[in-house]
């Protein structure tokens, strides 16, 4: 790109009030857009979590990398992964005072774990406390509904833990990215690694949380084990509220599977799991095998809710404190030093999404999605844990490394319950964007 750098391109494009990409960018900044943070004289972000409900253990550790985030932005701190993070092949555009000059503020909001109550809140954010962009997830159903708002209102959502495919297959937004991995990467990942601790002929028994999310995950998953030659005996859904899963349980003993996938999340996961090890299923015979049980998207978190029962099974996770690279190690020492123990996957991709966006306002010179949209689109970034990471323009899909996991047996405290058993190249969970097609829509 000539002897400038994008960056530099960017600023001064911004700066002279060029368009940045076509006409329809200029004519965007030229009637102003939502909650100008240069109007209003102040910089809000909105971080929109579920503190109460199944997944509020998430959405907690997700608020405290989200304030982690906002400390390292206003220069207070260590500075995490400002320290370590490149994007586009150079160092943050982040100075250490805020985003472009302005301290950063933000509030928070929950979601409850619920689509209407996220949408509430998110609005409330937007219509009454100014947010120029806002964050958060650990349901994807919540994900897509808010994804919605934000395409509405013309606000940028960055979204945290959410990994249904439909959130950049079928629902995606041109308001919204996402960093975390989807359920598509899941099963690319965990079959071959199933299929070699466990054999190529398997009889496979899912329970699944009835929504986007576990849909989406089922079908992932049953199309990766059903390629390497595993049979789906019987798949049943099962309501978000569950807490009692023995009338699911129980049927799968009288079934003929050798496996059972959990594909549940948070509270949902730690009691169906918990609950199918008191049934005694783990030591159970069948078809000449010893049954198997497999969690397809796995949590620090969930593991120490779940404790011992984890030991021996497999899935899938997006990051893991445990990583050694020197961006993984940065935000570990920083969330560690501030809260007293390692941080979760899901503090992990909200703390990178918040890095990211303020980043690209930086880029940009401005504020305006008009400009922030392209900047993010097509960008590549490294020194954040996972190796070197791509966010697809097309549907707003980053691609990275992904982790199989397994529950350890010899765990050294209850922080180390999970052992790394093969980090899947990003090559080899890459799939077109029409796989799972969308309309991204207009900035």
């Amino acid at each position: 790109m000539s002897k400038f750098s994008r960056r530099q391109v960017l600023q001064g494009a911004a700066a002279t009030g060029a368009a940045l990409s076509t006409p329809m960018v200029l004519n965007a900044a030229s009637h102003g857009y939502t909650n100008d943070p240069t109007k209003s004289g102040k910089l809000v972000f909105g971080f929109n979590v579920p503190q109460t409900g199944p997944y509020s253990e998430e959405g907690k550790d997700e608020l405290r990398a989200y304030e982690l985030a906002v400390e390292h932005i206003n220069g207070e701190g260590d500075g995490g992964m400002l320290n370590t993070m490149t994007v586009n092949g150079e160092g943050p555009a982040l100075k250490g005072n805020g985003v472009l000059g302005m301290k950063l503020n933000y509030v928070t909001g929950d979601t409850q774990t619920k689509s209407d109550a996220a949408r509430a809140s998110a609005r409330k954010m937007i219509e009454n406390e100014g947010v120029i962009m806002f964050s958060g997830g650990s349901s994807s159903g919540v994900a897509i509904a808010v994804q919605g708002l934000a395409q509405e209102k013309k606000v940028v959502f960055m979204c945290g833990l959410t990994h249904s495919n439909d959130t950049t297959g079928k629902d995606r937004k041109r308001y919204g990215f996402r960093h975390f991995f989807n359920a598509h990467m899941s099963g690319a990942a965990l079959a071959p690694v199933l299929k070699n601790a466990m054999g190529g002929e398997r009889r496979a028994y899912h329970l699944t949380a009835d929504y986007t999310w576990g849909w989406s995950q089922e079908e992932s998953i049953k199309n990766s084990t059903e390629a390497l030659g595993w049979e789906t005996v019987n798949a049943v859904r099962t309501p978000l509220k569950t807490s009692d899963f023995s009338s699911f349980l129980t049927p799968v003993l009288n079934s003929g599977a050798d496996v059972l996938v959990l594909n549940h999340y948070g509270k949902n996961m730690v009691d169906s799991l918990t609950q199918a090890v008191q049934l005694g299923m783990r030591d159970k015979m069948v078809n000449g095998k010893q049954l198997q049980i497999v969690v397809p998207l796995y949590s620090r978190l969930m593991a120490q809710g779940a404790g011992e029962n984890v030991k021996g099974i497999y899935g899938s996770t997006g990051w893991s404190w445990q990583l050694t690279d020197a961006g993984s190690q940065a935000f570990v020492k920083s969330f560690g030093t501030k809260y007293g123990f390692p941080p979760s996957q899901a503090a992990h991709t909200c703390y990178v999404q918040t890095l990211l966006y303020a980043n690209a306002c930086e880029l940009a010179g401005t504020f305006d999605p008009a400009a922030v949209i392209p900047t993010l689109e097509g960008m590549d970034f490294d020194g954040m844990g996972n190796g070197p990471v791509h966010y697809r323009a097309e549907d707003h899909q980053c691609f990275k490394d992904v982790l199989v996991v397994k529950g350890k047996d010899n765990p050294s405290s209850n922080f180390d319950l999970l052992e790394i058993v093969e980090v899947t190249p990003r090559a080899q969970v890459e799939y077109d964007t029409n796989l799972y097609a969308g309309d991204l829509g207009p900035i």
